[in-house]
């Protein structure tokens, strides 16, 4: 029998701050079941695995910064919108980087399977973004990978430690928001 309050949902909750703890590498089913007061074969009640597990995760942590992402440009456009989208990503980012992590490379097995349906959520949050600025249909997903790039590269080197000379990080980040908004309005 299940432990009374533990369910799917509660395992992956608890995954993913174990892995924003620990680091997404270090993250297995021993650890965590330590973690919730179980034995590991218990955890196989609530999910299938640990490939099952790092789904769940990874597809929790794409909706979690939708949200943020899509909560923070809400209402803004343009310049404002970016940085705030921007902001919020990489905020997102450096609280959970364990989380975030599992999702890079993370192949959804359809278009129902809940990890696409949050990473489009989180497309659509930056899609969003991108409305404010003139770019032909054409070049949307050329304008998303950049804008992807640019703010997962710099949130990962930053969660990373990556940024290890004396320069302010935020002014650093503010420039790139900057150097992106220019490039969006120009393209």
């Amino acid at each position: 029998m299940p432990r009374a309050g533990l369910d799917p949902a509660a395992v992956v909750a608890a995954g993913a701050a174990l892995a924003d703890e620990v680091g997404f590498t270090n993250l297995t089913m021993g650890l965590l079941a330590e973690r919730v007061g179980v034995r590991t074969p218990s955890l196989y009640k609530h999910v299938g695995g640990q490939e099952d597990l790092n789904r769940r995760i990874a597809a929790r942590a794409l909706g979690e910064a939708a949200d943020a992402v899509g909560g923070a440009a809400q209402g803004h456009t343009g310049r404002a919108a970016l940085a705030a989208a921007a902001r919020a990503f990489r905020a997102f980012v450096l609280r959970h980087p364990g989380r975030y992590t599992a999702t890079i490379g993370m192949e959804p097995s359809g278009p129902d399977d809940p990890l696409a349906v949050a990473g489009q959520r989180l497309l659509g949050a930056f899609l969003t973004v991108l409305r404010g600025y003139d770019i032909p249909e054409s070049d949307v997903d050329h304008a998303l990978r950049t804008l992807r790039s640019l703010c997962h590269g710099f949130a990962m080197l930053q969660a990373d430690n990556g940024f290890q000379w004396s320069s302010d990080i935020d002014e650093s980040f503010e420039w790139l928001i900057a150097f992106a908004d220019r490039g969006l309005r120009t393209r």
